[in-house]
């Protein structure tokens, strides 16, 4: 069930994040409206993200910042911040620079089931 609507000044901390304080974050294409990966945001990313305009994500295995493309030049600059009817899932749109995967494609979704099988959709970029 959606939660009741508050619009006006956004605040971080009306998100609803899980135990851990993570929200899921999805980032999509502006342009193709493309879906491109999934990641992890908590508070303090998503305010930093609004901030800069650059795309922080909350890194769970190293437990750090993560802003996208900070070291592979693979950046995602914030174009809209959009959350959902429930408060606990995020859409950025972005505009991407390069790949957006670590495994160097366009996409992390590049794997389908078709016919009961795995297929590859796209290779990495070159």
């Amino acid at each position: 069930m959606c939660s009741e609507e508050s619009f006006g000044t956004f605040d971080a901390a009306q998100l609803k994040y899980d135990d851990k304080g993570l929200i899921p974050v999805i980032a999509q294409d502006h342009a193709t409206h493309e879906v491109l990966m999934m990641a992890w945001m908590n508070e303090e990313a998503v305010n930093k993200t609004l901030e800069s305009g650059k795309v922080t994500y909350w890194s769970r295995s190293r437990q750090a910042f993560w802003v996208k493309g900070e070291t592979s030049g693979h950046l995602q600059k914030l174009v809209d911040f959009r959350y959902d009817c429930d408060s606990d899932c995020i859409l950025v749109l972005v505009d991407q620079t390069g790949p957006a995967c670590h495994t160097n494609r366009r996409s992390c979704f590049y794997r389908a089931v078709r016919d009961g099988g795995s297929v590859e959709l796209m290779t990495p970029m070159g």
